[in-house]
């Protein structure tokens, strides 16, 4: 394709959709706000901005498109929709408009769409003041969940128990809310799936379907961090297509008519219900590496060419197969890390396809308290989902971590 593609985001998650994006011969328009971003490596124009400043990555982009003309504007794995957005409006190109994108950036205004539109949703409420927190738990009951309505990748996200963990709680979510407003929601137990769905012109395609994996809840409480997924799906066509249709009819009522959207859903005892909708690729590899490998469809093209506004082709949405599929994620206990050993001999292992370790001798761990804790992963196949699992989860248990 003889076409420019602006990328926002260029971290760890983004290189191998920017490389697909190279492979398909486009020239790239690659941003971040971190100079030494590996995605930088494969830019035509490199623009050093955070991903997160709307104006001035719209500004720079309206720049070069004096000179260059872009043809379409997209966030490779990272959670910046209203920067995507503006940008593409003011460069007359397909997405979402830039209230739609605000809407699915503040978790308490998606709610109010979705609620709507009589989405189905857990109960939620918002809240700027601890004094609050009462009324609300005789609303919700006990247990429920806290979470600032603007932050991402778990951060400030809690299981509330009871009344003494209403004060530190609340101001941990707090300060992870940028905007100083933070949501309440119901807890509601079941399995949980992460979707992922090509919408073209108003019409759906959800191709990725996977089991998320919370095992880690009581060891990790009050914090909520997943340890990855799963595919193919434990559960039954009937109750995978009930989510499917779902996430498609959330997502198409949060304006996302042209683009790719992200579903956290939850199959509760009453039926299923969004937990959130992001217009965007998901991150955690499963647009770029678990959906490909679980379906045969490129995933991360099928949505540069969305962007592109280039007409999608069959091939770009039908689902191939369902091979079995997991991720895991490497977690130790806090502390300076003096060496890692194994890395090498478990990317030899039974069925991995790749794992990466994401922290380096001398650095302190923390606690496991969001996603940006967890210290790497491991994606693999076998020959049923369990032996996927196992591999996934044998490869990190292979590697050996030593501290000062």
């Amino acid at each position: 394709m003889n076409k420019t593609l602006a990328v926002i985001g260029a971290g760890v998650e983004a290189v191998h959709g920017i490389l697909t994006a190279k492979e398909m011969g486009l020239n790239l328009v690659v941003i971040d706000g971190n100079p030494q971003a590996p995605g930088f490596e494969y830019a035509d124009i490199k623009l050093v901005i955070s991903t997160y400043d709307a104006n001035k990555i719209t500004s720079a982009l309206t720049e070069v498109n004096s000179l260059t003309p872009i043809d379409g504007v997209i966030a490779m794995c990272a959670d910046v929709p209203l920067s995507v957005a503006t940008a593409a409006q003011a460069l007359d190109l397909p997405g979402l408009t830039p209230a739609d994108a605000q809407a699915l950036a503040d978790k308490y205004l998606m709610k109010e769409k979705l609620s709507a539109a009589n989405i189905a949703i857990p109960k939620y409420f918002a809240l700027t003041k601890e004094a609050e927190l009462p009324t609300i738990a005789s609303k919700l009951g006990f247990p429920f969940v806290i979470k600032p309505v603007d932050s991402r990748g778990a951060r400030g996200v809690q299981l509330i128990d009871n009344e003494s963990q209403f004060k530190e709680s609340f101001q941990l979510a707090l300060d992870e809310s940028t905007s100083g407003v933070v949501i309440a929601e119901e807890y509601i137990s079941g399995p949980q799936i992460s979707t992922e769905t090509l919408i073209e012109n108003g019409r759906c395609y959800t191709i990725g379907f996977s089991d998320r994996n919370y095992e880690w809840l009581e060891q990790t409480r009050p914090f909520m961090i997943e340890n990855g997924g799963d595919a193919p799906s434990f559960l039954n066509d009937e109750e995978q297509q009930q989510i499917c249709e779902l996430a498609e009819k959330a997502s198409i009522a949060l304006g996302i008519s042209h683009g790719t959207s992200k579903g956290d859903m939850i199959l509760s005892p009453q039926g299923p219900k969004v937990i959130e909708i992001a217009g965007r690729l998901s991150g955690g590899f499963f647009a770029t590496h678990q959906i490909p490998l679980s379906t045969g469809v490129n995933f991360i093209r099928s949505a540069i060419k969305l962007a592109l506004n280039v007409p999608l082709e069959k091939s770009d949405y039908e689902v191939e197969h369902r091979r079995p599929v997991a991720i895991r994620y490497l977690t130790s206990p806090p502390g300076k890390i003096s060496t890692i050993s194994g890395v090498e001999a478990a990317k030899n292992l039974s069925g991995i396809v790749e794992i990466d370790i994401q922290v380096n001798p001398g650095q302190q761990v923390s606690p496991l308290a969001n996603h940006t804790t967890r210290l790497g992963y491991a994606i693999a196949t076998g020959e049923n989902k369990q032996s996927a699992i196992d591999n996934a989860n044998g490869a990190l248990a292979s590697l050996i971590i030593s501290y000062e």
